[in-house]
């Protein structure tokens, strides 16, 4: 059994590990860098290994991080199965397509700023929507947590519920191979325990080996109720102020924590009643809409408020801004608003715009409530950027920022450990998707079992 990582290798974004085993090649996630110019330029560079030698994909969930380049897997040749969750499936396909959309207008874009072919020669996609498609029609089964996928003779898989976003999973490979058995799991992203809408992170009861992610390895966040209540003033303080309340949201899972949550507030008297809400993020509203069609996701009260049609993620005040004429309407109200946009790192989407014409607003607020990578808009506001250039132009930071991790979808540094702890017969663990600081701090609290912090296209005999 070998393995070998070819993203989300000290640094947190890319997730992309390749298992060979019993003769079969799996992939374990195909996801995309983001942040910094040099990483997003490491998404067209050689993957590190043959695409068309993929047998399988095996997908943990669908974020962009680890769903982004499956199409451009496809555009150079693999032709194999890929197998998710339902949930994962139905929102990969969202993510792909929108992915495959803002890369074609970004392209058009950079090649009607160059003045020469040359440089507009340089501007091409990563991939088309016809290869996004192409790399839809490669989904295949769909996994059941905690029933055995068999893959290929001598392999066979099992997805336990990570309790990250919804069709999140932790993967189990187990391997017969010439008599000699092996089992290696794949954390992928690991949720946080006591959550209202998803399940707490389940894990298997032994594994040999373990690739696991430290993206807060190094903190552990506020406890949960406090960061409720922070997020409920920093609102109510940005409309005391008469601003804006501006959240970056990422459109799976912390969007939807968010509309649960604003939804409490108001049915709370903790929030207005008549408090105006934009969802300006179409891929938000479609995931939104998925996230009702999935009951086996969530815990048995969350379940049932939804079958009894008390559905968490409505809000009285809520507008769902698809167009982008109703987008520019938005930048007309000067305070007293909720606009929650993608992205959530402001990498991209109509965040951007909001942002343009509130940041230099000193009664506006902006809510940060998940991981900023390093390179971001997000992280260079979040450290305390007095400028920032958004769409071309300067943009003062004037206005009040807030960063309330306690929100995070992902394990903090206790819970992580926790989580380990849970697994017995552990003789290695990876440490990945994770800054170097955050793995190595997660890598001295983690035992028995042996610690490796892998390079970028590292291998490993197991």
């Amino acid at each position: 059994m070998n393995l070998s990582f070819h993203g989300a290798a000290e640094t947190v974004t890319g997730s992309c590990h390749l298992l060979e085993a019993c003769g079969v090649r799996i992939l374990v996630d195909c996801g995309m860098f983001q942040g910094s110019r040099e990483l997003q330029e490491d998404n067209a560079s050689p993957l590190g290994f043959d695409a068309a030698s993929i047998d399988y994909v095996l997908l943990t969930h669908a974020h962009l991080d680890h769903v982004g380049r499956l199409p451009l897997l496809v555009k150079r040749g693999f032709r194999g199965e890929v197998i998710a969750t339902s949930a994962t499936f139905e929102l990969a396909r969202l993510v792909i397509l929108d992915s495959a959309h803002l890369q074609s207008e970004d392209a058009r874009h950079h090649r009607h700023s160059r003045s020469s072919k040359r440089e507009s020669d340089d501007c091409e996609p990563l991939y088309s929507m016809l290869d996004a498609l192409d790399a839809i029609g490669r989904f295949g089964r769909s996994a059941e947590y905690g029933k055995v996928i068999p893959i290929s003779s001598g392999v066979r898989a099992t997805f336990f519920d990570a309790g990250h976003i919804l069709g999140s999973a932790s993967i189990l490979v187990d391997a017969n191979e010439g008599g000699r058995k092996r089992s290696i799991l794949f954390s992928g992203d690991i949720g946080n325990d006591g959550r209202p809408l998803l399940r707490a992170p389940q894990t298997p009861t032994a594994a040999e080996h373990v690739v696991m992610e430290g993206t807060y390895g190094d903190r552990c966040h506020r406890p949960f109720a406090a960061s409720v209540d922070e997020f409920f003033d920093a609102i109510n303080s940005t409309l005391a102020r008469g601003g804006n309340v501006l959240i970056p949201t990422f459109a799976l899972e912390r969007t939807q924590d968010i509309l649960y949550f604003l939804h409490e507030g108001i049915a709370q008297a903790r929030l207005p009643a008549t408090l105006p809400v934009f969802l300006d993020s179409p891929m938000a509203i479609s995931a939104t809409e998925i996230f009702r069609r999935h009951p086996e996701c969530y815990s048995s009260g969350m379940a049932g408020r939804f079958a009894a049609a008390a559905d968490p993620l409505s809000v009285p005040g809520l507008r769902m801004t698809r167009e982008t004429l109703e987008s520019i309407a938005i930048n007309r109200i000067h305070g007293g608003a909720v606009i929650m946009a993608g992205a959530g790192m402001c990498t991209g989407g109509r965040i951007r715009h909001h942002l343009a014409g509130n940041l230099g607003n000193a009664a506006a607020g902006v809510v940060f409530v998940g991981f900023a990578a390093l390179g971001t808009l997000a992280r260079r506001i979040v450290d305390g950027a007095r400028t920032v250039r958004i769409l071309g132009e300067d943009i003062p930071v004037r206005a009040r920022i807030h960063t309330i991790n306690g929100f995070s979808a992902h394990a903090d540094q206790r819970e992580l450990v926790a989580w380990h702890n849970r697994i017995g017969g552990i003789k290695m663990t990876f440490l990945v998707h994770g800054e170097a600081s955050a793995i190595r701090e997660l890598g001295t609290r983690l035992g028995p079992s042996r610690i490796e912090i892998p390079k970028l296209h590292q291998a490993f005999r197991l």
